[in-house]
């Protein structure tokens, strides 16, 4: 499953509501300790961290280079990491690549096999490439 962050400006207002929260207690937290907690809240180790995760993240794109992901590739089922995102001209269009758990045989004949490590496909803000197999089945579905 891929991990759903919000946005830069979201996590601000997080923290800032959190200062609030502090200052209507009584204590005081200062603007970078409260981001500081919102990364941690979140899974990193400190905002900057944080914050580079969600920059590396191309708009409208559901995936970032360094998530974990599961999926279905030419019908075989998959997980592994995102190494790399690229926006395309067309709109809402990312060539993904992604190196599986484990190689993925992407041959469905008995008397013949080709295992899979890493592959680029490309894919829509769903998750899902435009580019499909006779099967009408799509090359990738990345389940989100």
């Amino acid at each position: 499953m891929i991990e759903s962050l919000s946005s830069i400006e979201q996590l601000k207002q997080q923290a800032k509501r959190l200062r609030q929260a502090f200052d209507e207690k009584g204590q005081s937290l200062g603007h970078s300790a409260a981001l500081e907690m919102i990364a941690r809240q979140h899974g990193f180790r400190d905002w900057n961290t944080l914050h580079a995760r969600l920059g590396n993240r191309p708009a409208g794109c559901p995936v970032a280079v360094g998530d974990r992901v599961e999926g279905a590739y030419l019908g075989q089922p998959f997980k592994g990491r995102v190494m790399s995102v690229q926006i395309l001209g067309t709109p809402n269009r990312f060539r993904v690549t992604i190196e599986f758990d484990e190689a993925v045989d992407v041959v469905t004949w008995d008397s013949f096999s080709a295992f899979r490590k890493r592959v680029t496909s490309v894919i829509d803000g769903d998750g899902v490439s435009p580019q499909k197999l006779s099967s009408s089945q799509p090359h990738m579905v990345l389940l989100l």
